[in-house]
């Protein structure tokens, strides 16, 4: 079988009525993908995934089906497809990143110090780096292909952009996609304070199914898409330390002559914290 498409770090098999979604151990940063393989990554991000579609599905359906190799046909029988496949519906999906933010941090509090806003959004004065905000906020974006940068856009730019792919629905799925955003966040983020992370800031991505139902698809709050910080040691006022990719950003940032090529130890950094992140949100050690 050949993927029909390859993102940054995933490929995407048609089965049929169904799609395979294989998160690879590939890792992109600044929406380049390195030269790096990080072993166990794609099986971090796939049960993560699932633990939170798990978690959530009282709030909205997800596209989840299986992340059993046994449900997938037998070309995904294999140690290398084995627990970073995940089976999902088809969805038509939507063209908005979903983005909100808990915690003020990153390009938001860049934007902060700049004008007092983030995305456009008014926050009050005297915030400082990583404050919690008084209420989470919603900062969609377009989506790009690989190799172009994400556009932020507001509320109001999200219904003209829906509007033009679904005339006549852009104010309700925009209001929904808000709305959906913001629950999925507020519960997480509780849970996550209960087992020691801050989810600091993620995104979403949705489909509607064959009837027409918004549906939750892509990944779920992994360490690819989310920001995650430890409770423990938590103090306003500068950058957090993170569970996830950032801490490779930030490597790739402080040498800028890297050729978008992490040193060993560092991968290895990387991946230890993908898996602390999983134990510390699932209680679980890694299968």
């Amino acid at each position: 079988m050949k993927p029909i498409k390859e993102g940054k770090v995933r490929e995407i098999y048609d089965n049929g009525d169904s799609l395979i979604m294989v998160a690879t151990d590939r890792i992109s940063c600044f929406d380049v993908i390195l030269k790096n393989i990080v072993s166990k990554k794609g099986t971090v991000l796939t049960q993560m995934s699932k633990f939170w579609f798990d978690l959530t599905k009282d709030i909205l359906p997800n596209h989840m089906i299986s992340t059993d190799v046994k449900d997938m046909p037998e070309f995904f029988q294999k140690p290398e497809y084995d627990g970073n496949s995940m089976m999902c519906k088809k969805l038509e999906m939507l063209p908005i990143e979903c983005i909100v933010r808990g915690y003020i941090t990153g390009s938001g509090w860049k934007s902060y110090q700049e004008n007092g806003t983030v995305c456009g959004i008014k926050l009050p004065e005297g915030l400082k780096e990583s404050d919690k905000l008084p209420e989470p906020i919603y900062t969609p974006s377009t989506k790009a292909e690989i190799g172009d940068h994400d556009e932020n856009i507001s509320y109001e730019q999200s219904i003209a952009h829906l509007e033009k792919y679904f005339p006549g629905k852009g104010e309700e799925y925009a209001a929904k996609l808000r709305d959906c955003t913001i629950a999925l966040y507020k519960k997480c983020a509780d849970y996550a304070l209960s087992r020691g992370i801050i989810i600091a800031d993620t995104k979403f991505e949705f489909g509607l199914d064959e009837n027409g139902n918004m549906v939750i698809g892509d990944e779920m709050l992994t360490p690819d898409s989310s920001r995650f910080w430890p409770v423990e040691g938590y103090e306003p006022g500068h950058g957090q330390p993170s569970f996830d990719k950032q801490f490779a950003r930030d490597w790739l940032t402080s040498h800028p002559d890297n050729d978008w090529n992490l040193p060993d130890d560092i991968v290895q950094k990387t991946i230890d914290k993908y898996l602390q992140c999983y134990k510390m949100i699932t209680g679980e050690e890694l299968a």
